[in-house]
């Protein structure tokens, strides 16, 4: 029973560490500046992610505080209302004037928050070519990948941060442990094949990461996987 006991620990130590490797690797840890347009907001389930924008839009970042979300597959029975009006009322009750703020509310997954953003603009007649993107931690990195993909001017200027919570502390009840993992392992799979679909620029993922979210999906995280 000891031993048996000992190996459950030391299963979960393994998991622990390759989870916390791919945490960080899926951040960019990019250095912001002020001199920007706006902040683009990339809604979600974590309303965590809302309050980051609109903290970084009251501190002095850019001119606009975009949220693009519609319903998608972990929020179309959690919230009832499109993601991007859940994080705009959360910005309004931060003191984000509602003049200030934009919402796109039909985009479904990355992609679409970079081409229906950009229609939007358009539309409203708003020339923005430089962006702070706001994420999820463990999003970072694809943000950034499809943006520089899909958004169709090449000369925007952008940068990408998310909420500042280390792997231990990003878990919680809207947001359980084994729901991210699952998650983080399926969007590095989407790194590294998106790109031959058209979808994302490539990025170089490293042997010991590609190794970790492997030895993930055989523990049994797999439920998100392309």
């Amino acid at each position: 029973m000891a031993a048996t006991s000992e190996h459950n620990l030391q299963k979960a130590a393994d998991v622990s560490n390759d989870v916390e490797l791919l945490y960080n690797y899926h951040q960019l840890h990019m250095p912001l500046s002020k001199d920007i347009d706006a902040v683009f907001c990339l809604c979600s389930l974590d309303t965590r992610v809302a309050q980051r924008a609109a903290q970084l839009f009251l501190d002095g970042y850019g001119n606009y505080l975009i949220f693009s979300g519609g319903a998608g597959k972990l929020t179309q029975d959690r919230f009832d209302e499109p993601e991007a009006f859940v994080f705009a009322n959360i910005a309004l009750r931060m003191g984000v004037p509602e003049e200030k703020v934009l919402v796109e509310p039909l985009s479904t997954n990355t992609g679409e928050n970079v081409r229906f953003t950009y229609a939007l603009l358009r539309e409203k007649g708003l020339l923005l070519n430089s962006f702070l993107l706001v994420q999820k931690p463990y999003m970072e990195r694809r943000t950034y990948a499809t943006f520089k993909k899909q958004w169709p001017d090449p000369s925007t200027r952008i940068m990408v941060t998310s909420p500042q919570l280390k792997w231990n502390e990003y878990p919680n009840g809207d947001n359980p442990e084994d729901l991210v993992i699952n998650i983080a392992v399926g969007d590095l799979i989407r790194i590294r094949e998106y790109p031959s679909k058209g979808f994302q620029i490539p990025q170089d993922i490293p042997d010991d990461v590609w190794e970790a979210a492997q030895r993930l999906v055989r523990a049994g995280y797999n439920s998100h996987l392309p």
